[in-house]
């Protein structure tokens, strides 16, 4: 029976869980990086308006995530309580994902109506699908180190898929758009909409659920709540995950606009052009480079696609450092425990998004010095807040007898969005009061605005979730006790593999 309790688990289901975060960042990358230029500049939302948008719809709808926990927590079937509801909603998240991306002809109130019900609806669609997706890892197994070992693989997905999207979005707008940002836009994200369903179904085809809670637990909310709201480590990581996701759109947002706006177009077309992506006639191309054509990849004659293809580039070299650095991150915890190396991670990546502040508009390899040092930073800390929710998980059953993985995994994700809609409306906020114009030649005192949002501003969370970390209670031995002491008192159950198909 002990075998059971510390069961390796296929690289098959890890590979298959994995795809759900490919899935979920084709969204959550979109979020970060482009909506907010996609909104000012493509559908003409002033950014005031653009910030109240994010700021109502995303931390209303975070409400609604706890409903998804608790539902999924009390949802019974032969697949279990979770995959259920990846499969459910893998539909019509990838539905509207695309449709939030489509923009109607229908005038400055009609757009501003059409985003508001689109933007809605996906964050919904994406709480169904996404809050059982992540409790889905803390039931796979009752193994705290396998547990890590599954968030390397989910997120080395999650950074492919972002390698993807952070990779093609931008030039195959500009590819498919031929002059209309519009037409870029939703041709673009059909694709990556289709690719969402695509890789919901095979989550729920490849993956098993095999921890349950005690059967002596009732189903009561009202104990649910209480258990999470007096439970320490959970309000410690609440806290950093609106902290991280508020820098992350705040940061990434506000790039985007530092690329196109601050970069010099010529500097950036030149470094380019050394790494391989500047443009050749038609007949001189390679077929390596005909292959970056067709992707959008090369930067145009004229520099027009520059800043697009720039910005691509340094978000695609830190997400290959990104993943080398998840591959690392098991063993860091294993050796100086989670919270160590979580705090760790974060002072780099703090000092590094600071300092982006002095880069130049020239200075290419300034700023690919910190494009390095970033993601070395980040990279090991990734897995790391969705592996520790799962020890709260685990901390929470071992302090009060009652497992609700659904309920401690929607607060996170209300916490995320809350963050998502905090950052989105700061990124908005600051480069308005600013005195942003889209579409236009910026005035200094803007493109400060813009500098100070991508760099100063930015770090000032992630300094903050370094202190919320430090108060986070649940160290490498205590983790370590919880498990075995839970897994003692799930043998008495047998409660090893309940849903096994």
């Amino acid at each position: 029976m002990a075998e059971e309790f510390h069961q390796k688990l296929p690289f098959r289901e890890k590979f298959g869980y994995a795809l759900g975060d490919v899935a979920t960042n084709f969204f959550f990358q979109s979020m970060i990086l482009y909506q907010n230029r996609f909104y000012t500049d493509t559908v003409g939302l002033s950014p005031a308006v653009l910030g109240w948008m994010f700021l109502l719809v995303r931390w209303s709808d975070a409400f609604f995530d706890p409903i998804i926990g608790a539902m999924s927590d009390r949802t019974n079937t032969r697949w279990g309580k979770f995959r259920p509801w990846v499969l459910g909603a893998g539909l019509p998240f990838g539905l509207v994902f695309w449709l939030v991306y489509v923009t109607p002809d229908w005038g400055p109130h009609g757009k501003l109506i059409y985003a508001f019900i689109t933007y809605i609806l996906c964050m919904v669609a994406y709480s169904a699908s996404n809050t059982p997706y992540s409790a889905l890892m803390g039931v796979m197994t009752a193994d705290v180190n396998e547990r890590t070992n599954i968030a390397r693989f989910r997120f080395v997905g999650a950074m492919v898929g972002q390698f993807i999207i952070q990779a093609l979005a931008l030039p195959l707008v500009d590819k498919f758009g031929a002059g209309s940002s519009a037409r870029g836009w939703a041709t673009t994200m059909a694709i990556f909409g289709a690719a969402i369903v695509v890789c919901n179904l095979i989550v729920f085809l490849s993956t098993k659920e095999r921890v349950a809670p005690p059967p002596e637990q009732k189903p009561s909310l009202k104990d649910d709540i209480r258990n999470v709201f007096t439970c320490g480590p959970w309000v410690a990581m609440f806290l950093v995950t609106l902290l991280i996701f508020t820098t992350l759109v705040l940061r990434g947002s506000s790039l985007n606009y530092m690329f196109n706006y601050y970069m010099d177009p010529a500097s950036v077309a030149g470094f380019l052009d050394k790494m391989g992506l500047g443009a050749s006639a038609p007949g001189d191309m390679s077929t390596w480079k005909k292959v970056l054509d067709a992707l959008g990849l090369l930067v145009k004659p004229d520099y027009s696609n520059a800043a697009g293809v720039g910005l691509s580039f340094f978000f695609v070299l830190g997400s290959i450092i990104q993943i080398l650095g998840i591959l690392v991150s098991k063993p860091l915890a294993e050796r100086f425990g989670k919270k160590a190396v979580f705090i760790a991670g974060l002072a780099v990546t703090t000092a590094a998004t600071a300092c982006i502040f002095f880069v130049g508009p020239k200075d290419l390899n300034q700023m690919l010095f910190w494009s390095i040092v970033w993601p070395l930073g980040w990279g090991p800390t990734v897995p790391l807040l969705w592996v520790m929710m799962a020890d709260v998980a685990d901390y929470s059953e071992w302090k009060t007898s009652r497992r609700a993985t659904g309920f401690v995994f929607a607060g996170i994700v209300f916490a995320l969005k809350a963050g998502l809609g905090l950052g989105g409306a700061l990124a908005s906020w600051i480069i308005g009061a600013y005195g942003y114009v889209a579409n236009t030649t910026q005035t200094p005192e803007a493109l400060l605005g813009i500098r100070l949002s991508a760099t100063v501003y930015s770090a000032i969370p992630f300094a903050l979730c370094m202190v919320c970390l430090a108060l986070y209670p649940i160290s490498k031995s205590l983790n370590l006790r919880i498990q075995d002491e839970l897994v003692e008192r799930r043998k008495k159950f047998g409660l090893q593999n309940p849903t096994a198909s």
